[in-house]
């Protein structure tokens, strides 16, 4: 089969999830035969540094598509220029990931391929875009529900919205996990002074919807001498970041984006980890730090709890008080974190597979 992918920023990056999903996809089925092309923006990455071109990458071939590097300009850009190289391609099937970027759907369609639409979460609702830009990803789900041969959900409650709000199937299909190298605290211990257990660990895109500011206004209640570690890049965020930087206070470290060994090494020596969203489509941050092994702390958003059912501790979304709560009660009872770690990388790796994600949409693609 031959597959065109688009809707990501740069297939070889970790800048989000959709970003880990289309490479995971990808690679994989160009490891079982399949002639897949991945469409990324001919843009900056999150972190501020020029990507370099890589054409090919473990089978799967990589075209950079024109790109207006502007807020709210490349995202646009990059899909159409995206969505007409494919419609002009030879590709069976045209994968789109994400809502804004299905607004482009109907182009592949005018020439007959078959259109499959992942929708990674309800971006429209995502506080970094307002007026016409939330506007416009609403419109792109649309678009999605009228015009895609198929559209992929992650979690059951953005599967019941398609059937409540358009009247649309849609297959659910969870991302994946692979079972991780535990790593000693090497590089961050000489970057910041962190050692196993010394820390609770956010890591993420800084974006308001992640809540890392409730997590921030916790820890000024919390009686600990471990630290606080941030974890990720801003995305279109800056102001929100910065003004997170200045209410931190010393015991919480800013690392900025990380990916490799430093990622590794950040997973791997947490106390525990912490993800205080609002909204999620399927966190993979989540997946990733209880294949670690981490004890996770978790809002009682669906998303969330769908995925980890006992597995984690759950407090009440954006309430920093009841987080702080929480974070206290852990902190005083390493036993409780033992009993959760405990449990937490067998049950992600038996129920969440790449390999069974790959199956599920070849399967869609082929219907």
């Amino acid at each position: 089969m031959k597959i065109a992918m688009f809707g990501q920023k740069h297939t070889l990056s970790r800048e989000g999830g959709v970003e880990i999903v289309v490479r995971e996809l990808a690679t994989r089925m160009a490891a079982r035969g399949h002639a897949v092309v991945c469409y990324d923006r001919k843009a900056r990455h999150v972190s501020g540094e020029a990507m370099e071109a890589q054409p090919e990458y473990r089978g799967v071939k990589i075209v950079p598509v024109w790109t207006i590097e502007r807020k709210g300009f490349a995202a646009l850009t990059a899909s159409f220029s995206a969505a007409w190289r494919a419609t002009w391609s030879d590709a069976d099937v045209v994968h789109i990931h994400a809502e804004g970027p299905a607004a482009m759907c109907w182009l592949p369609k005018l020439r007959g391929k078959r259109v499959v639409v992942t929708v990674h979460g309800l971006d429209w609702q995502r506080a970094k875009w307002r007026g016409l830009a939330s506007s416009y990803i609403k419109w792109g789900e649309r678009q999605a529900a009228r015009r895609a041969d198929g559209i992929i959900v992650l979690s059951r409650r953005v599967q019941d919205y398609f059937r409540r709000t358009y009247g649309r199937d849609t297959v659910y299909i969870p991302n994946g996990v692979d079972r991780p190298e535990i790593r000693e605290a090497d590089e961050i211990k000489k970057r910041w002074g962190l050692t196993k257990d010394s820390y609770v660990l956010f890591l993420s895109r800084i974006v308001p919807e992640k809540g890392p500011q409730y997590l921030i206004e916790a820890w000024k209640g919390v009686k600990t001498d471990k630290k606080l570690v941030i974890a990720g890049g801003s995305s279109d965020t800056e102001p929100f970041l910065d003004a997170l930087k200045r209410s931190g206070g010393e015991g919480v470290v800013f690392t900025g984006f990380q990916q490799g060994r430093v990622l590794e090494e950040l997973y791997s020596n947490s106390y525990a980890y912490c993800l205080p969203s609002d909204l999620e489509g399927m966190p993979l941050s989540l997946l990733e730090a209880m294949s670690y092994g981490n004890c996770c702390v978790v809002s009682d958003i669906a998303e969330c709890t769908e995925m980890v059912e006992d597995r984690a501790v759950v407090f009440r979304r954006a309430d920093a008080e009841d987080l702080r709560r929480v974070l206290q009660a852990l902190l005083d009872a390493p036993g409780t974190v033992r009993k959760y770690r405990e449990g937490a990388s067998g049950f992600v790796l038996n129920r969440y597979s790449w390999e069974a994600a790959v199956d599920a949409t070849l399967a869609l693609y082929g219907r």
